[in-house]
């Protein structure tokens, strides 16, 4: 089947509607949490980042994070089971965290990367998932408080894998690799460097794929579908989602 038949199978004619916009609600205890100044003369707005897409079978998913211009509110996972038209948050949203990368190893089997961001990154997870993207459970990486973020990871099996973990600070390079034989739920160090790490493994390069494209013009994220030279957009989400007032 050619590319293009192929992209039609998924590709949603969203152009002439709306965006998605994400429910949120400042409350005020949240204002006041969050150490937010939001006056009724200048608003917080809350905006939407999408970091990344990835599907598993007929499930795609978008992760990313809630956020004011200065302060991370709550991690974000999206997904959709009818080609984007309608959207659900199989996993309830993480206080000062965010989602960054979402990597499949077959149709039940999956990964995402977080961290918490509070208000530097530290404390970096995963979100794990053998049902297909249905339900996610959250392990860290760490059982004690560190600085870092998960920049690369990959897993070859259901339980091998390896991260490399940047807690560079400043101009002062670092960077750690790990290893898990228990598909996540823990993690062993195994090496540390003074240079950031690269992971050998690479994830199989996939005929088609997804990505999250930024346009400012609109202010939209537009989820897209494709390879190459050939992408159509899915869907879009509106980048600014409401606006925080006491």
């Amino acid at each position: 089947m050619r590319l293009a038949a192929l992209l039609s199978v998924f590709a949603v004619a969203l152009a002439a509607q709306a965006p998605v916009r994400l429910a949120f609600e400042c409350a005020a205890e949240e204002i006041e949490a969050f150490g937010l100044t939001c006056g009724s003369e200048e608003p917080c707005a809350v905006y939407l980042e999408l970091a990344s897409a990835d599907a598993s079978g007929n499930r795609i998913l978008l992760a990313g994070n809630l956020h004011t211009a200065n302060r991370t509110l709550f991690s974000v996972l999206l997904a959709s089971d009818d080609s984007g038209l309608t959207w659900t948050e199989p996993h309830a949203r993480i206080r000062s965290s965010a989602l960054e990368q979402i990597s499949f190893l077959d149709l039940q089997t999956g990964w995402i990367s977080g961290e918490v961001v509070d208000p530097l990154a530290r404390d970096a997870f995963f979100l794990l998932t053998t049902d297909g993207g249905k339900t996610w459970r959250r392990r860290p990486v760490l059982d004690d408080t560190k600085a870092g973020t998960i920049s690369q990871f990959h897993f070859t099996s259901r339980n091998t894998g390896q991260l490399v973990l940047d807690t560079s600070q400043g101009r002062t390079k670092r960077s750690e690799l790990y290893e898990t034989n228990t598909g996540g739920e823990s993690w062993e160090i195994k090496q540390t460097s003074n240079t950031l790490l690269r992971l050998t493994a690479r994830p199989a390069m996939q005929l088609l794929g997804w990505r999250v494209r930024t346009d400012a013009a609109s202010g939209t994220h537009g989820l897209e579908r494709g390879g190459g030279r050939d992408w159509e957009r899915v869907a879009s989400f509106a980048v600014h989602v409401t606006d925080c007032r006491p």
